[in-house]
């Protein structure tokens, strides 16, 4: 590892702080990894990967643990609501020829495999702590915790989501998170010996399902809710089911049939952010879904986090220079990082007003033809 950064603190136990803290502990780097959980939680049902992700998951080296512990498949089926096969988007074997190109986890599953490997790591992780005060000179950063220590770094690394208190200390004007106008339900059934595969159904709503493991997939479902209101999970239940009544595909009733109070149903407001470059300040940069959070329509929220944190570690180990590094890094994950997060409001708008399918199919190709470049 380079000297101007051998010492390193990542704000934030989600994705894209873990994948940091695995791949600079590979470099040599000293590391410290502080989340504000306490317990280290992940919530959600399940999550889809493209292939771009999966490759990432190799040069992590987690790939053999997604792959016994989650579900690897071809392709992607959509149908028209009454069960009519409607198109075939093939998903390009990115992480190997003998790896297929998309898959699907339970999300908390995903968070303990990488969990595992940052312990594995060396990492010295601080759970129900965070930052309190950041200070920093041209030569590194002090921090004061919340646990009242303080140390001093070579590099701050701000992974802490959504709402950010890194991004929000570091550049306080910037564009808050805005809602996209859609929510996403989910939820955990048993997976019937026809789904091999991720499969949707285009309608008023869109509803669709993704192996997760050998006997289970989940259920996603994203509807226009013009109000981002509170939704009583009281009424999780009959609610997803309402919005399942009108397919008559006979998979889709069987699922309806099947949800219950044990689904485990998630419903979350979708919102996205676009930070504006820069994306550092001296010595502290930020990653993920701190500058690019983004809707789920192409699949690609956890890959492109997951990819920053791969490019920042192969950038600090080019140079002895901080700045030149995060510049270069900046550099690099820009466009791809854009273009996922507006391609993916751009999905979304489109079915809430009913658009063009031929644009919609047009621009997943694009998008999923893109990710598979390399990074």
């Amino acid at each position: 590892m380079n000297h101007s950064a051998s010492r390193i603190l990542i704000i934030g136990g989600g994705f894209s702080g873990m994948s940091a803290a695995i791949q600079l502990r590979k470099q040599g780097a000293e590391v410290d990894l502080v989340e504000i959980d306490s317990g280290w939680r992940s919530y959600g049902a399940g999550i889809s990967l493209g292939g771009a992700t999966l490759r990432a998951f190799r040069q992590l080296g987690i790939l053999d643990t997604f792959l016994s512990e989650g579900s690897a498949v071809d392709g992607l089926q959509a149908f028209l609501p009454n069960g009519t096969p409607l198109a075939h988007l093939p998903t390009p074997r990115l992480a190997g020829p003998d790896v297929p190109g998309s898959g699907g986890i339970m999300r908390p599953v995903l968070a303990r495999i990488l969990a595992d490997a940052t312990r594995a790591s060396g990492a010295d992780i601080r759970l129900g702590c965070t930052f309190a005060r950041i200070a920093q000179d041209v030569e590194g950063v002090d921090v004061d915790f919340t646990d009242g220590q303080r140390r001093r770094y070579d590099l701050v690394i701000g992974a802490d989501g959504l709402y950010s208190k890194t991004r929000e200390a570091l550049f306080p004007d910037v564009p808050q998170p805005r809602y996209s106008g859609q929510a996403v339900w989910r939820a955990v059934l048993p997976r019937p010996p026809e789904v091999q595969t991720a499969m949707m159904w285009m309608g008023r709503v869109k509803p669709g399902v993704n192996p997760v493991s050998k006997d289970q997939m989940y259920l996603f479902l994203t509807e226009h809710r013009p109000v981002n209101e509170h939704v009583d999970p009281a009424t999780f239940v009959d609610t997803l089911r309402a919005l399942l009544a009108d397919f008559s595909a006979p998979l889709v009733q069987s699922i309806r049939d099947q949800i219950g109070p044990d689904s485990q149903i998630v419903f979350r407001p979708l919102e996205a952010l676009l930070v504006p470059r820069p994306w550092f300040k001296g010595r502290v940069v930020l990653i993920g879904d701190a500058v690019h959070a983004t809707t789920p329509h192409m699949a690609s929220g956890a890959c492109i986090g997951i990819e920053d944190a791969i490019v920042l570690a192969e950038e600090l180990a080019r140079t002895a220079d901080a700045a030149q590094a995060l510049q270069a890094f900046q550099d690099r994950r820009w466009e791809r990082c854009r273009m996922v997060v507006e391609n993916s409001l751009r999905l979304g708008q489109i079915e809430m007003e009913n658009g063009s399918k031929d644009e919609h199919g047009q621009i997943m190709r694009e998008t999923t033809m893109a990710l598979a470049a390399p990074i």
